[in-house]
């Protein structure tokens, strides 16, 4: 059996994690991979003989800095089946998949710029693959839920998808579970959830970076994409950003945040309104493939729906189809953080490997 070879790019929050659950995977009598390369920003660490490597030495490698058409040729000489498994989210190393693919290099990802981005990527990505280069990507969409495979089980089955809908979110999830619950009136203020949601960490560093609505546009491009509808881009459709216009020019994150309060009447309004029609207020995606229409942005929900039931940052994914047609089919629970996107992203090494071996 050929060996198979790891190049992990990536080692903050996600790429660590994973490193910690690669030493625990359960791969029954295939031999586990070995990791030739490991990079973070500017640090790259790998031997030129394609040895092992111990990857928490990275911080003070001396390798010389690998460009990605360099990466990309080294990697196809290593003796055996390689896997890159990339841990950020990198439009530079999104765009160079087609070129490891076409070099017989296989890819694990949460890179969710890569399946978001041109469809002429997506098409490029996907044209590249092969047996022999397989492509994995289940943690772009839902950190480790099982989202992106129970979507392509129900299409690779011949089930029709009417409709996927649902709170993409993680950080809107908490956000208006805690601003407009289905129960009392709220926890304070808009202004004020957003910044302890801020320094509770469920937002960037950056909330702009959230309430802008392009990372939820993005995990719809992707599920669309899936579900057949030929989307250019998450700029190609409707996405309600929930940054006020009068501070869409903010210089700082903490100019926005010093600001906001200014704006909470406006969120105000929505929840109010909601509320008049016994309803409460959601930041819904939604993916409509029978009528070829996708959007993002608020929605009034009824307070007995399953989306109106999430709790705390858990993220809900609601799939219609014809045979999920009269209870449809729901995936639900924490969409986000380094250990549950790691654990995605090591489920799809595990097939990538049984697959390759």
């Amino acid at each position: 059996m050929a060996p198979v070879y790891l190049a992990v790019v990536g080692l903050g929050g996600v790429g660590k994690a994973f490193l910690s659950q690669l030493a625990t995977l359960q791969l029954g009598s295939i031999a586990k991979p070995t990791v030739i390369f490991a990079s973070r920003s500017s640090k790259q660490l790998y031997n030129k003989d394609f040895s092992a490597i111990d990857a928490s030495t990275l911080d003070s490698s001396c390798s010389p800095i690998l460009s990605l058409p360099d990466l990309t040729k080294w990697l196809a000489d290593a003796p055996g089946k390689v896997i890159l498994v990339d841990n950020t989210s990198n439009q530079d190393v999104a765009d160079t998949y087609p070129s490891f693919l076409k070099k017989g290099i296989s890819v694990v990802t949460p890179n969710k710029k890569a399946f978001s981005s041109s469809l002429q990527l997506w098409n490029d990505i996907f044209s590249s693959s092969s047996p022999s280069a397989l492509v994995y990507h289940e943690s772009s969409v839902g950190a480790g839920l099982p989202v992106i495979s129970t979507l392509k089980d129900l299409v690779a089955t011949g089930d029709q998808i009417t409709k996927i809908q649902g709170v993409f979110s993680g950080t809107m999830s908490f956000l208006f579970n805690t601003f407009a619950p289905v129960t009392g009136s709220g926890s304070g203020k808009w202004s004020e959830i957003v910044s302890q949601a801020k320094d509770a960490g469920y937002t960037e560093p950056d909330p702009r970076d959230d309430l802008n609505g392009m990372d939820v546009a993005r995990k719809c491009t992707i599920l669309a994409r899936l579900a057949g509808l030929e989307v250019e881009g998450p700029d190609s459709f409707p996405v309600q950003s929930l940054i006020p216009k009068a501070l869409e020019s903010a210089s700082s994150a903490s100019e926005f945040m010093q600001k906001l309060p200014e704006h909470d009447q406006e969120m105000e309004s929505y929840k109010e309104d909601a509320a008049k029609q016994g309803k409460v207020v959601r930041f819904v995606a939604s993916v409509d493939v029978q009528n070829n229409k996708v959007s993002v942005g608020l929605e009034m929900v009824e307070k007995d729906s399953p989306i109106a039931a999430l709790k705390g940052s858990d993220n809900i994914f609601v799939f219609h189809t014809k045979r999920y047609s009269s209870s449809p089919l729901v995936v639900q629970g924490s969409g986000a953080g380094g250990e549950v996107t790691a654990m995605g992203v090591s489920a799809d090494l595990i097939k990538a490997i049984e697959r390759l071996s």
